[in-house]
């Protein structure tokens, strides 16, 4: 109901008025009634008393012959403040004396002539006229004669204004008693609804600010079961309070957690939709944060993995067990950089009975597993080398042998020319043998101390191990160096160095290629007064393009698939940075519309200072 007040203290209020109007109503109605019947049976008590003293007084008037004396009856009964008409009739009922007006004029109407017929002898009657308009009468015997009819009329008037004062004093008790209880109810209903006024500011507080803590704790109005209530609300309060800084201070910590873990972090609902991930798992995916929430696992990475995820935390779900160590593989659409990701999946349980969501712990295991196969194969590349310094040992022996029988051959048997130039071919080609094992042993022998190298002979020492090489694709080598020209330095270190760069131009060349390899005394073009040595390696090969320019000193980075390890140009740069030295690239490909090569620049500074500790990488 519209009209109906929605306070506790103006329901209360109207309550009572309400229920106070209708009890006074229902009491005056029964009260008026019964007031009302009392007024008319008094009043026809009166009538009948009236008309028989009126009736009295004309018989005697008529007895001792003194009409005068009926007429004055009938006048001083008429100024009765209760009687509104008195008259005297003869036996036919012709008004004989009146008490107002003229007798003459004055008739009986139907009514009061139907009543003659009724009244009995010397007894009054009272009768009602019409409305309530009621008349009394009673007949006039004279020595047992009837001589006519005494007539008396109620006034109306005074009966009306008795039953007005009825409804007067009522109405004023009932509304000094509605006052009286609304003050009543008024003075109770501030002991209840001020308290509940209270409590319902201080919930409405709770819910528009639950934080603020400024209209708290509640005054505590009432000494009563309302104010019990509110120091009970103030303690829940407390008790909220608490709760909500220990469960922030847990929050601050689990979001601190997922925020700052180095692995990616993941949850899950039943429908494998997510509903919270951490940024690293963001990056992971290379979608943002923001649009992961609500997306399903095929929306944000590829289909094998997703599948394969997705399976796994529905297996969670069904069997309500953590599943550890899931490996996903994939390329993410770029086949060079292949990443393999490690997943386990818990269950999290709001009740020990229901898994609600599952969470998921992602770890990119990509640069372990790629180093894990760059170390299998660098355990492959030194057990060969290992394998070849031994051999190259082993032959030295029998080479040594070869090499004495051909000298003794040569200078003691007296061979004719034929002979003689087969011998000297042989000589020629064991020296060879020889060179190749010493190279094989220098490279696997390297100094632990800078020393003075000349570095004609670490270029040539290089390029004669891969002389068989480049003899069968044909590649021209063009060299400028001086042959004496030295550099103290880490000599089996910059042949590393040498030999990566010139292996890498021999794979990168075709047949009938060419390689230049210059080497002069210069200076640092970064530090003015530091001079060194400049190296060139230039070849003819099919170039690099942009984007593997930017990456070819990261480790583990190549392009040569199943041959190369990524290691090659990363530890060249190692050696160079320890050297204190710098390296430069360009390369061109032949889709540029001009010829294709690359072209590595060293400098190596000439620095006695040089000590077998790494200085830091700049």
């Amino acid at each position: 109901m519209r009209w109906w007040p929605r306070s506790i203290r103006w329901q209360m209020f109207l309550g009572l008025v309400l229920l106070e109007s209708l009890s006074i109503g229902l009491f005056a109605f029964l009260l008026t009634r019964q007031q009302t019947n009392e007024i008319y049976r008094h009043a026809k008590q009166r009538l009948v008393h009236q008309a028989d003293s009126v009736a009295i007084q004309a018989r005697e008037a008529m007895e001792q012959d003194k009409p005068g004396w009926i007429e004055l009856t009938v006048r001083i009964m008429g100024q009765s403040p209760t009687v509104e008409t008195a008259k005297v009739t003869d036996t036919a009922g012709k008004v004989l004396y009146v008490s107002s007006g003229q007798a003459s004029e004055t008739v009986l109407d139907e009514v009061e002539l139907a009543q003659i017929s009724q009244v009995r002898h010397e007894e009054p009657r009272a009768f009602r006229i019409s409305g309530n308009r009621w008349e009394g009468v009673k007949a006039i015997y004279v020595n047992h004669q009837l001589k006519g009819y005494a007539w008396v009329e109620t006034d109306q008037k005074w009966d009306q204004l008795q039953i007005r004062l009825i409804w007067r004093g009522t109405l004023i008790f009932g509304l000094i008693w509605i006052a009286s209880s609304a003050v009543l109810v008024v003075l109770l209903t501030r002991s209840i609804a001020r308290p509940l006024e209270i409590l319902h500011r201080g919930t409405r507080a709770l819910m528009e600010s639950p934080e603020s803590t400024a209209n708290f704790p509640l005054p505590v109005v009432a000494h009563n079961e309302l104010g019990n209530l509110i120091e009970a609300f103030n303690r829940m309060y407390a008790s909220i309070e608490e709760q909500r800084h220990g469960l922030n201070d847990t929050l601050s910590l689990l979001d601190s957690m997922l925020a700052n873990a180095p692995i990616g972090l993941a949850f899950f609902d039943r429908r494998c939709r997510i509903v919270r991930v951490n940024q690293v798992f963001a990056n992971m995916t290379g979608v943002p944060l923001s649009r992961h929430l609500g997306r399903t696992l095929p929306e944000v990475l590829p289909q094998p993995v997703a599948e394969q995820l997705e399976n796994t935390v529905l297996t969670v779900i069904a069997e309500e067990r953590p599943v550890r160590d899931v490996e996903l593989n994939s390329h993410g659409g770029n086949p060079d950089r292949a990443w393999t990701w490690l997943a386990s999946a818990y269950p999290v349980r709001p009740t020990p009975n229901l898994v609600r969501w599952v969470g998921v712990i992602v770890l990119d295991a990509s640069e372990r597993k790629r180093s894990e196969e760059a170390l299998r194969k660098t355990e492959k590349l030194a057990a060969t080398g290992r394998l070849a310094a031994s051999v190259a040992h082993e032959i030295n022996n029998p080479l040594e042998a070869i090499t004495n029988l051909l000298y003794l051959l040569r200078n003691f048997c007296q061979l004719e020319d034929p002979a003689l130039n087969y011998v000297v071919m042989a000589e020629h080609e064991a020296r060879r043998i020889a060179e190749i094992t010493q190279q094989t042993l220098r490279f696997y022998r390297q100094s632990t101390l800078p020393a003075r190298a000349n570095m004609a002979e670490l270029l040539d020492s290089v390029l004669s191990l891969y002389q068989g090489r480049l003899n069968t694709m044909n590649i021209k080598i063009e060299r400028e160096y001086d042959p004496r020209m030295d550099l103290f330095c880490f000599a089996g270190e910059v042949r590393q160095v040498f030999a990566n760069l010139v292996g890498n131009a021999i794979d990168a060349s075709s047949d009938d290629g060419r390689l230049v390899i210059h080497a002069r005394r210069s200076q640092s073009w970064k530090e003015e007064g530091t001079r060194g040595v400049r190296f060139t390696f230039a070849d003819t090969g099919q170039g690099m393009e942009p984007e593997v320019r930017r990456r070819i000193f990261e480790a583990f980075f190549t392009t040569k698939l199943d041959t190369g390890t990524g290691l090659g140009l990363w530890v060249s740069q190692e050696i160079v940075v320890k050297h204190r030295g710098t390296v430069h690239v360009r390369s061109r490909t032949a889709q540029e519309g001009k010829g294709s090569g690359t072209v590595f620049q060293l400098f190596l500074p000439d620095d006695e200072s040089l000590t077998a500790t790494r200085p830091p990488a700049s």
